[in-house]
């Protein structure tokens, strides 16, 4: 199936590793072009370098105010215009509400939160009709995580303004989709079970847990991402899509 992303243009934020990098791969393999972004100006180099020609990168901070119109203006000098946006941050500090500070609190909202609401915002003002607004959010939008307060608490809020979001932008012909990703075999989620005694027992006890009996990889995830930001997913928006395994045993 031809899912039309030839020379269409996307950002993807954190996309110097893991789910960004890995959809944004997926993305340029089937014709679009991206910006891509990372902490470090070293660090989105190397990652544009990796997947070829059609790719940028920048360093972005996405708590910095000006980091939305920075992007947006990168897609359109470098690659025409814009097509539409990943917005994937890093995951917050692990940490009980009695452990999580109130540094750690702001850093995580202005970051997380308000900076992924503002990349949203801008992205809207300029995607025609057929862009797309994606969010990289988690699995704890429907269920608390032990031990993730900050996710738990940030995550559920952007659901309900994508949700909100999509219902604006409907109209407009522009979609807006959530990602819920659980179980993948990334950076950060090797970190989270290194923090048990046993890692490797609590690898083994979750995939037991997971219907389909494993940890997801990135490439699977970037898969899932890369169609649901194509043309050829015209026709969904306000939806947010467990990337899982099947571990929610809701519908």
């Amino acid at each position: 199936m031809d899912l039309g992303l030839k020379d269409r243009t996307y950002v993807i934020t954190g996309a110097t590793r893991g789910l960004g990098y890995a959809t944004a791969r997926e993305l340029v393999a089937d014709g679009a072009k991206v910006v891509v972004t990372g902490r470090t100006e070293e660090s989105a180099t190397a990652a544009a370098k990796a997947l070829g020609p059609h790719a940028y990168g920048m360093a972005a901070d996405n708590a910095d105010p000006a980091t939305p119109d920075r992007l947006i203006q990168a897609a359109g000098n470098r690659f025409g215009g814009l097509d539409g946006i990943l917005i994937s941050v890093g995951g917050p500090p692990a940490g009980t509400t009695a452990d999580v500070g109130d540094d750690q609190w702001q850093r995580a909202f202005d970051t997380i939160f308000l900076g992924a609401i503002r990349l949203a915002r801008t992205a809207a003002t300029a995607l025609g009709p057929g862009g797309v607004i994606a969010f990289v959010l988690s699995a704890s939008v429907h269920e608390p995580i032990p031990g993730l307060a900050i996710s738990n608490a940030l995550r559920p809020g952007l659901a309900g303004f994508a949700n909100s979001l999509s219902r604006e932008l409907g109209p407009k012909g522009i979609r807006v989709i959530g990602l819920l990703p659980s179980h993948l075999d990334t950076a950060r989620v090797k970190e989270l079970d290194a923090l048990s005694d046993d890692p490797e027992q609590t690898r083994r006890r979750k995939s037991a847990q997971i219907p389909l009996g494993r940890y997801g990889s990135p490439a699977e995830f970037g898969k899932t991402a890369a169609f649901l930001l194509s043309p050829a997913a015209s026709y969904l928006t306000g939806i947010m899509l467990p990337v899982d395994g099947g571990t929610r045993h809701g519908f």
